[in-house]
Protein backbone atom coordinates (compact mmCIF):
# COMPACT_ATOMS: atom_id res chain seq x y z
CA UNK A 1 0.00 0.00 0.00
CA UNK A 2 1.47 3.51 -1.12
CA UNK A 3 1.88 6.32 1.38
CA UNK A 4 -0.52 9.21 -0.14
CA UNK A 5 0.96 11.97 1.41
CA UNK A 6 -1.62 14.51 -0.07
CA UNK A 7 -4.34 12.72 1.64
CA UNK A 8 -2.64 12.97 5.15
CA UNK A 9 -2.10 16.84 4.79
CA UNK A 10 -6.13 17.01 3.37
CA UNK A 11 -7.13 15.02 6.58
CA UNK A 12 -4.88 17.54 8.75
CA UNK A 13 -7.02 20.92 6.96
CA UNK A 14 -10.11 19.70 7.32
CA UNK A 15 -9.35 18.22 11.52
CA UNK A 16 -8.48 21.69 11.77
CA UNK A 17 -10.92 23.32 10.43
CA UNK A 18 -13.58 20.80 12.83
CA UNK A 19 -11.43 22.00 15.59
CA UNK A 20 -11.34 25.67 14.95
CA UNK A 21 -15.06 25.35 14.23
CA UNK A 22 -15.11 23.51 17.89
CA UNK A 23 -12.70 26.66 19.38
CA UNK A 24 -14.89 29.37 17.98
CA UNK A 25 -18.10 27.53 19.57
CA UNK A 26 -16.42 27.48 22.92
CA UNK A 27 -16.09 31.29 22.34
CA UNK A 28 -19.53 31.73 21.25
CA UNK A 29 -20.71 29.23 24.17
CA UNK A 30 -18.76 31.74 27.23
CA UNK A 31 -20.11 34.50 25.03
CA UNK A 32 -24.07 33.37 25.83
CA UNK A 33 -24.35 33.36 21.75
CA UNK A 34 -27.37 31.66 20.38
CA UNK A 35 -27.00 29.26 17.47
CA UNK A 36 -26.30 32.33 14.87
CA UNK A 37 -22.95 33.20 16.81
CA UNK A 38 -21.88 29.71 17.08
CA UNK A 39 -22.49 29.04 13.33
CA UNK A 40 -20.58 32.68 12.71
CA UNK A 41 -17.51 32.03 15.25
CA UNK A 42 -17.25 28.75 13.51
CA UNK A 43 -17.03 29.79 10.49
CA UNK A 44 -14.87 33.03 11.26
CA UNK A 45 -12.51 30.63 13.14
CA UNK A 46 -11.83 27.77 10.59
CA UNK A 47 -11.95 29.68 6.98
CA UNK A 48 -11.78 33.36 7.97
CA UNK A 49 -7.28 32.59 7.40
CA UNK A 50 -7.92 30.60 3.73
CA UNK A 51 -10.40 33.50 3.40
CA UNK A 52 -8.17 36.50 3.58
CA UNK A 53 -5.58 34.99 1.79
CA UNK A 54 -7.26 33.73 -1.33
CA UNK A 55 -8.82 36.91 -1.42
CA UNK A 56 -5.41 38.84 -1.27
CA UNK A 57 -4.02 36.14 -4.07
CA UNK A 58 -7.27 37.14 -5.89
CA UNK A 59 -6.78 33.97 -8.00
CA UNK A 60 -10.51 33.05 -7.74
CA UNK A 61 -13.34 31.88 -5.33
CA UNK A 62 -12.15 31.13 -2.13
CA UNK A 63 -11.40 27.34 -1.69
CA UNK A 64 -13.47 27.25 1.33
CA UNK A 65 -16.85 28.26 -0.63
CA UNK A 66 -15.36 25.95 -3.74
CA UNK A 67 -14.96 22.78 -2.02
CA UNK A 68 -18.05 21.83 0.38
CA UNK A 69 -15.76 19.75 2.53
CA UNK A 70 -14.79 23.38 3.89
CA UNK A 71 -18.06 25.05 5.35
CA UNK A 72 -19.18 21.51 5.93
CA UNK A 73 -16.31 20.77 8.89
CA UNK A 74 -16.84 24.19 10.14
CA UNK A 75 -20.88 23.56 10.53
CA UNK A 76 -20.16 19.88 12.01
CA UNK A 77 -17.24 21.97 14.52
CA UNK A 78 -20.62 24.46 15.07
CA UNK A 79 -23.08 21.84 15.93
CA UNK A 80 -20.96 19.70 18.19
CA UNK A 81 -20.01 22.71 20.19
CA UNK A 82 -23.51 23.52 20.52
CA UNK A 83 -24.55 20.85 22.32
CA UNK A 84 -21.33 19.75 23.94
CA UNK A 85 -19.03 21.52 26.14
CA UNK A 86 -15.37 21.38 25.07
CA UNK A 87 -14.28 23.75 27.15
CA UNK A 88 -12.16 21.67 29.76
CA UNK A 89 -10.35 18.65 30.35
CA UNK A 90 -9.38 15.79 27.54
CA UNK A 91 -11.60 17.32 25.22
CA UNK A 92 -10.02 20.96 25.42
CA UNK A 93 -6.41 19.24 25.25
CA UNK A 94 -7.93 17.18 22.17
CA UNK A 95 -8.74 20.38 20.24
CA UNK A 96 -5.05 22.20 21.19
CA UNK A 97 -3.30 19.34 19.91
CA UNK A 98 -5.45 19.42 16.66
CA UNK A 99 -4.95 23.54 16.58
CA UNK A 100 -1.62 22.91 16.88
CA UNK A 101 -0.75 20.58 14.24
CA UNK A 102 -3.70 22.79 11.99
CA UNK A 103 -0.99 25.90 12.42
CA UNK A 104 1.99 24.48 10.52
CA UNK A 105 -0.43 23.01 8.20
CA UNK A 106 -2.19 25.98 7.11
CA UNK A 107 0.99 27.95 7.22
CA UNK A 108 2.85 25.96 4.89
CA UNK A 109 -0.77 25.41 2.97
CA UNK A 110 -0.67 29.85 2.42
CA UNK A 111 2.69 30.02 1.89
CA UNK A 112 2.93 27.42 -0.84
CA UNK A 113 0.11 28.94 -2.49
CA UNK A 114 1.62 32.51 -2.90
CA UNK A 115 4.56 30.98 -4.37
CA UNK A 116 2.26 29.23 -6.60
CA UNK A 117 0.97 32.49 -7.55
CA UNK A 118 4.11 34.27 -8.44
CA UNK A 119 4.67 36.02 -4.77
CA UNK A 120 8.46 36.35 -3.58
CA UNK A 121 9.57 34.65 -0.35
CA UNK A 122 8.53 37.45 2.09
CA UNK A 123 4.95 38.01 0.88
CA UNK A 124 4.66 34.39 0.74
CA UNK A 125 5.60 33.35 4.18
CA UNK A 126 3.05 36.91 5.43
CA UNK A 127 0.55 34.93 3.63
CA UNK A 128 1.24 31.63 5.95
CA UNK A 129 0.45 33.17 8.68
CA UNK A 130 -2.31 35.31 7.55
CA UNK A 131 -3.82 31.38 6.82
CA UNK A 132 -2.90 30.35 10.17
CA UNK A 133 -3.85 33.04 12.61
CA UNK A 134 -6.11 34.97 10.28
CA UNK A 135 -9.19 33.23 11.53
CA UNK A 136 -8.69 33.01 15.05
CA UNK A 137 -7.78 37.21 14.75
CA UNK A 138 -11.53 37.85 13.14
CA UNK A 139 -12.83 35.65 16.11
CA UNK A 140 -11.32 37.50 18.61
CA UNK A 141 -12.15 40.86 17.34
CA UNK A 142 -15.64 40.04 16.52
CA UNK A 143 -16.76 39.09 20.56
CA UNK A 144 -14.86 42.37 21.11
CA UNK A 145 -11.44 40.83 22.70
CA UNK A 146 -7.82 41.81 21.93
CA UNK A 147 -6.82 38.94 19.23
CA UNK A 148 -4.95 36.10 21.38
CA UNK A 149 -2.01 36.09 19.01
CA UNK A 150 -1.15 39.03 20.49
CA UNK A 151 -0.57 38.36 23.50
CA UNK A 152 -0.94 35.02 24.52
CA UNK A 153 2.06 32.23 23.97
CA UNK A 154 3.50 31.83 20.95
CA UNK A 155 1.52 31.26 17.74
CA UNK A 156 2.04 34.10 15.28
CA UNK A 157 6.27 33.48 15.95
CA UNK A 158 5.39 29.33 15.44
CA UNK A 159 3.76 30.08 11.92
CA UNK A 160 6.48 32.15 10.97
CA UNK A 161 8.92 29.46 11.58
CA UNK A 162 6.67 26.57 9.39
CA UNK A 163 5.77 28.87 6.61
CA UNK A 164 9.93 29.96 6.16
CA UNK A 165 10.08 26.20 6.23
CA UNK A 166 7.83 25.74 3.77
CA UNK A 167 9.40 28.40 1.13
CA UNK A 168 12.45 27.29 1.26
CA UNK A 169 11.66 23.40 0.67
CA UNK A 170 9.31 24.30 -1.87
CA UNK A 171 12.23 26.36 -3.60
CA UNK A 172 13.84 22.93 -3.75
CA UNK A 173 11.29 21.02 -5.14
CA UNK A 174 10.24 19.41 -2.03
CA UNK A 175 6.92 20.02 -1.34
CA UNK A 176 5.82 16.90 0.71
CA UNK A 177 8.76 17.74 3.22
CA UNK A 178 7.90 21.43 3.42
CA UNK A 179 4.42 20.66 4.64
CA UNK A 180 5.34 17.31 6.61
CA UNK A 181 8.12 19.62 8.71
CA UNK A 182 5.86 22.48 8.82
CA UNK A 183 3.13 20.54 10.17
CA UNK A 184 5.75 18.91 13.10
CA UNK A 185 6.94 22.55 13.56
CA UNK A 186 3.58 23.60 14.51
CA UNK A 187 2.54 20.82 16.51
CA UNK A 188 5.64 20.38 18.63
CA UNK A 189 6.44 24.12 19.00
CA UNK A 190 2.56 25.08 19.47
CA UNK A 191 1.87 22.80 22.05
CA UNK A 192 5.25 23.91 23.91
CA UNK A 193 4.56 27.03 23.66
CA UNK A 194 1.18 26.62 25.17
CA UNK A 195 2.50 24.32 27.97
CA UNK A 196 5.76 26.58 29.24
CA UNK A 197 3.56 29.41 28.55
CA UNK A 198 6.72 30.85 25.89
CA UNK A 199 5.88 35.10 25.15
CA UNK A 200 7.85 37.32 23.08
CA UNK A 201 9.80 39.68 25.42
CA UNK A 202 7.34 42.79 26.18
CA UNK A 203 8.29 46.19 24.32
CA UNK A 204 11.91 47.83 26.10
CA UNK A 205 11.59 50.19 28.83
CA UNK A 206 13.80 52.54 28.27
CA UNK A 207 13.68 55.73 28.14
CA UNK A 208 14.99 58.53 25.83
CA UNK A 209 17.05 61.67 27.58
CA UNK A 210 14.95 65.01 26.79
CA UNK A 211 16.68 67.44 24.83
CA UNK A 212 18.72 70.35 25.81
CA UNK A 213 18.17 72.31 22.43
CA UNK A 214 15.02 74.28 24.38
CA UNK A 215 17.01 75.27 27.53
CA UNK A 216 19.89 76.77 25.15
CA UNK A 217 17.91 78.67 23.66
CA UNK A 218 16.16 80.32 26.34
CA UNK A 219 19.89 80.74 27.75
CA UNK A 220 20.20 82.62 24.43
CA UNK A 221 17.01 84.44 24.69
CA UNK A 222 17.43 86.26 28.12
CA UNK A 223 18.23 90.01 28.28
CA UNK A 224 21.96 90.81 28.16
CA UNK A 225 23.28 92.76 30.97
CA UNK A 226 25.69 95.18 31.76
CA UNK A 227 27.44 97.42 28.30
CA UNK A 228 26.15 97.05 25.06
CA UNK A 229 29.91 98.25 23.72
Amino acid sequence: MQFDAELLFRLVDVTGVFANGLLGGAVARTKGFDAIGFVMLAIVSGLGGGMLRDTLLGTGFPVALTDPLYLTFALLGAGVAYFLDFGRGWARRGLLVADALSLGCWSATGASKALMAGLDWLPAIFLGVITAVGGGMLRDILVNQVPSVFTGPLYASVSILASAEMVLLQSLNQYALGMGLAIATGGVLGLLARWRQWTLPPAAQWTVPRPRIRKLFRSRSRPMKGRLF
